[in-house]
């Protein structure tokens, strides 16, 4: 039976490229180096911070090193206003949190205490796993397995709600149900936004 319910945090519940985006070039303009590009900020979406600087620098391990430690210094607080919500995200998350235990999993870092705080997830979302809770990001499974054994419940039992195809490789890997927000991913079931996810996780409970 259905019983835990894990999200995705950016694409999921918020659209948060603009502010990520944001966020990055304001590092990047620390280090005196050009915004990101198109492909850069697509892949900044799904990316953990640490993930995004050895992509972008791992051939230079100084120039990744500043990178990390001017990434620690910008503060991301004026970015968070940047950061959209989901249609109905309370009105979402207040519903399924009477059938179901949420989690997050989320390849965010320091961030993830500051989201969890501004948006005051924490009403709903009993457990937030982020890149500093683990040994490895996603598509690693290791946040959604920490997320089970949280709740002491098998892979069968959970499903993760993701946007992306690290999301869809980490709730394959995990053994977990995965529901598809969007069309970026190849999923069998899909929502296009989280007023049909009800319906979606009753189906799956069938």
């Amino acid at each position: 039976m259905l019983s835990v319910v894990i999200f995705d945090c950016d694409g999921v519940l918020f659209d948060s490229a603009a502010a990520n985006i944001a966020y990055y070039d304001a590092v990047l303009d620390r280090l005196g180096r050009p915004p990101l590009d198109d492909e850069w900020g697509r892949r900044a979406h799904f990316m953990s911070s640490h993930q995004l600087w050895e992509a972008m620098f791992g051939a230079d391990p100084t120039v990744a090193a500043a990178a990390r430690q001017a990434a620690a210094e910008v503060d991301y607080g004026p970015f968070y206003r940047r950061m959209v919500p989901a249609p109905d995200l309370e009105e979402a998350l207040a519903a399924l949190r009477t059938h179901y235990r949420l989690a997050m999993a989320t390849n965010r870092g320091a961030t993830l205490p500051g989201v969890m705080r501004e948006f005051r997830l924490d009403r709903y979302i009993e457990l937030a796993v982020g890149v500093h809770d683990v040994v490895n990001p996603k598509p690693h499974p290791e946040m959604i397995e920490k997320c089970l054994q949280y709740f002491a419940v098998q892979p069968s039992n959970a499903v993760f709600v993701g946007d992306s195809e690290t999301d869809h490789h980490a709730a394959l890997a995990a053994g977990v149900h995965f529901v598809a927000v969007g069309t970026a991913t190849p999923a069998e079931r899909r929502v296009s936004t989280l007023r049909e996810l009800p319906d979606a996780l009753e189906q799956l409970g069938r």
